[in-house]
């Protein structure tokens, strides 16, 4: 077997299914991707069992094979290389030869009998809808950093969509906190969709890699076992699906709150992060001073000392103070571009509730601390 291809698209190939790679697997097959090489077109597959990604470039070859070869030893070999034409050919005693100009590497290969079949079509009882690259980027963007990374709470390990009063729902909560965005797109009706899927941590990840790979459509392809994202027939994710019962999330939304501030976010955003350097350790908990037309921000640290800042906000309700973790808060506001945000409260034990001006579907939520 014997093929011609740029350097720099292999390169480009590898690094978009990298990052499926299990390096804790005890399968050492699955340290490997797979090569399948077919009527011009290389084909390459990696997975973990429970997110594979596929990707596939047009080479220069008439001959056909497979082969697996150490993932990130060919990626870390191809990341080295320069830009230019290379060559791939197989050997009878288990050797990928690659020559790029006067560099030259002899590397193990592995049969692909032991690796594992995997499918990006054929789902049974699925439904099909698109989105738009940036919509998907979008979600991710607004929900991703509120998944828990509590191992022993898999079900709060991902992001939970929902189809929901027409809408495309997308809901991550840790126990501490919720983001949740509507997307206004047409998705078929299923009753796994209704009462809501959850997507892995990991497959999040691989859902925004293809979705920054493109600036057009990706195809979603759902049942109740797996989500399958295609920009085409050349870059393919497929996702195993938690299998757990999600919470009842709209239990901690209120219904409805007392007092509203409009707040500039980047002042805010900078007061946080200086009150946040004498916050407690562990909980980095800053106490929030709701005053008319005025925020002051404070924290208390008994080995450190102490800070407070004063920043003009439009308030004109009720003296409320209420303590909230400070990553918490400024992970919310990263993830939006708005110039002003509106916090609203009920009192010092309700959640703050965080909304975009730009995005009128996008909601936080923020328990309060007990300092």
């Amino acid at each position: 077997m014997n093929l011609q291809v740029e350097s720099g698209k292999l390169k480009e190939s590898i690094n978009k299914i990298l990052t499926v790679i299990d390096k804790r697997s005890s399968r050492p097959i699955l340290s490997n991707c797979l090569l399948n090489l077919e009527e011009s077109k290389l084909e390459i597959l990696a997975t973990d069992l429970d997110v594979s990604a596929r990707v596939r470039l047009d080479v220069s070859t008439s001959d056909n094979g497979k082969f697996c070869i150490n993932s990130k030893n060919f990626s870390d070999i191809l990341r080295e290389l320069p830009s230019s034409n290379l060559t791939l050919s197989l050997s009878n005693n288990n050797l990928m030869n690659l020559d790029c100009n006067d560099i030259n590497y002899s590397l193990l290969i592995t049969s692909p009998e032991e690796y594992p079949e995997i499918s990006f079509t054929g789902l049974e009882n699925a439904i099909e809808f698109e989105i738009k690259a940036s919509s998907l980027l979008n979600i991710i963007q607004k929900t991703s950093y509120a998944m828990s990374t509590d191992e022993t709470r898999l079900f709060l390990n991902g992001i939970f969509f929902q189809k929901y009063e027409g809408k495309l729902r997308a809901v991550a909560i840790d126990g501490h906190r919720l983001a949740m965005i509507d997307i206004p797109i047409d998705v078929p009706d299923a009753e796994f969709l209704a009462s809501g899927i959850i997507v892995p941590r990991k497959g999040i990840q691989e859902l925004k890699k293809i979705a920054e790979s493109t600036d057009g459509i990706v195809k979603l392809t759902i049942n109740d076992s797996f989500l399958i994202a295609s920009t085409g027939e050349d870059y393919n994710v497929s996702i195993r699906l938690i299998s757990r019962e999600y919470p009842k999330y709209q239990s901690v939304i209120p219904a409805k709150s007392n007092f509203q501030a409009q707040v500039n976010k980047d002042a805010l955003t900078d007061a946080v992060k200086r009150i946040k350097i004498l916050s407690n350790e562990t909980t980095n908990g800053i106490k929030f001073s709701f005053r008319p037309n005025l925020l002051e921000l404070s924290a208390n640290n008994d080995n450190l000392g102490q800070a407070n800042e004063k920043i003009e906000i439009a308030f004109d309700g009720d003296d409320i103070d209420v303590s909230i973790n400070a990553r918490y808060i400024l992970e919310t506001l990263n993830s939006l571009e708005d110039e002003s945000v509106t916090l609203e409260i009920n009192n010092s034990l309700s959640p703050v509730v965080i909304k975009s001006n730009i995005d009128k579907e996008f909601l936080g939520i923020i328990m309060p601390l007990r300092l």
